[in-house]
């Protein structure tokens, strides 16, 4: 496809996405389903494209003086992956292109100023600036950029130097902020990134792709080395093969969900990942965790959430969130909470996982937890990081720039190029 094709591609997409209010990975396959024509190179330019203009909606809307889906892909050609304005103009009238510029848009292609600052609904305004305060604009302008590809050696499987070495066709370096983290860099966004899941390490199970904010957050499960440790939100089971990795296979591991449909994808993957000390509980089975009630060291909450941390990754879903929502995900975190409680023996310890930076999924929910539950108190969730002996020297510093007033770990793709987690860990008194 010619660039006139892409750039009709690209808004026909986002205009899909704006008037089904569907995720956008949905209206990408719709859109290649029918256009089977397009190449590979041709899907990822048009998929990097329409991202890069959700990650920006807004300044690319006061850069052009027009807030539709055709002014945000120009606008994004011009002022994020600087092609000229004389090459666009000359684009939008060739076959298939989008049509020819008006006089507004040629003013704006050539003289439009980008701002730079975040870019999110303005109605979240009062929640980021009450994370972030006078630094909102900054860490938010960092959660519009792309994001790396993060993975985690498996220790498993190899040692983390063998499944570094595999990974050299892939161009992953190690993360020198834990011992089992690699990384690669994010690719151009007209660039189809670089396949991992097909290469013979991924297949040998040496490694999993894992955000780094994601293996950190596990790692405040500590030190569970022949611990009893349940995960009880374990969706597709990234944090579960985290901790059994921590685990050496040692204890016993409980993965629930209590969404069974979520779970299917775990039993092949800790099978390919060499785990040996995991039992998966569905409820589709029938399988409870009434036999397991207090009894647990570590109960590892990942609770459902808004998902805002991920945007640099799902820009879409930053547009598509309401106050709804987000009352509705409170209420469900809650309920979490209260029932995840239950499972953890007096001296052990839950681990309060989102990824969500905003303070009414975390702070605020721990608090109102605390309040009525008072066999809990904080404990530093630094301190179980490191206990787990993934941290780097380098990496314990790095998160003493992360840790909260109350213990807390929260992280942001500003101090630590990764998704935007908050972590928590609450002590269970007795003995």
């Amino acid at each position: 496809m010619r660039l006139s094709g892409r750039i009709s591609a690209a808004i026909e997409i986002l205009e899909d996405f704006e008037t089904r209010r569907v995720p956008l990975k949905t209206a990408i396959a719709d859109w290649s389903r029918v256009n089977r024509y397009a190449g590979a190179k041709d899907r990822a330019f048009i998929s990097g494209l329409v991202l890069d203009v959700l990650r920006r909606r807004k300044a690319l809307a006061a850069a052009m003086n027009d807030a539709s889906a055709r002014a945000g892909v120009l606008g994004a050609l011009r002022f994020l992956w600087n092609i000229g304005a004389v090459e666009l103009s000359e684009a939008a009238v060739e076959e298939h292109g989008p049509g020819a510029l008006g006089e507004s848009e040629e003013t704006a292609l050539k003289t439009g100023a980008f701002p730079k600052s975040g870019d999110y609904p303005d109605w979240l305004a009062p929640q980021i600036a009450r994370v972030f305060g006078e630094r909102a604009d900054e860490v938010m302008a960092a959660f519009c950029e792309r994001a790396d590809i993060d993975l985690r050696l498996n220790t498993l499987k190899t040692a983390p130097e063998k499944a570094l070495a595999a990974l050299k066709t892939v161009r992953a370096e190690a993360v020198p902020l834990l011992t089992t983290a690699a990384r690669i860099a994010a690719p151009d966004p007209s660039e189809k990134a670089p396949g991992v899941t097909v290469i013979p390490a991924f297949n040998k199970g040496w490694v999993e792709v894992q955000d780094l904010g994601s293996q950190i957050a596990a790692s405040a499960a500590g030190a569970i080395k022949g611990a009893q440790v349940l995960d009880y939100c374990a969706g597709g089971g990234g944090k579960t093969l985290a901790l059994a990795a921590l685990m050496e296979n040692t204890g016993q591991l409980y993965a629930y969900d209590r969404d069974p449909r979520r779970l299917k994808p775990l039993f092949h993957r800790a099978k390919r990942a060499g785990v040996r000390n995991l039992q998966i509980r569905s409820p589709a089975g029938g399988e409870g965790l009434e036999d397991i009630e207090g009894k647990m060291d570590v109960v590892f909450v990942d609770a459902p959430c808004t998902g805002a941390g991920t945007w640099r990754r799902h820009p879409d879903t930053k547009w598509r969130l309401t106050e709804k929502q987000l009352e509705t995900r409170i209420s469900e975190q809650d309920a979490v909470l209260k029932e995840a409680a239950r499972y953890v023996k007096p001296g052990g310890r839950l681990v309060w996982v989102t990824c969500s930076f905003l303070m009414e999924e975390n702070e605020d929910r721990l608090a109102s937890f605390l309040a009525s539950h008072e066999n809990f108190t904080r404990a530093p969730a630094l301190d179980a990081m490191k206990a787990s002996g993934l941290l780097t020297e380098e990496g314990e510093a790095a998160l003493r720039s992360c840790v909260t007033q109350e213990g807390a770990i929260r992280l942001t793709p500003d101090k630590i190029r990764s998704d935007g987690f908050f972590t928590a860990v609450l002590a269970a008194s007795g003995a």
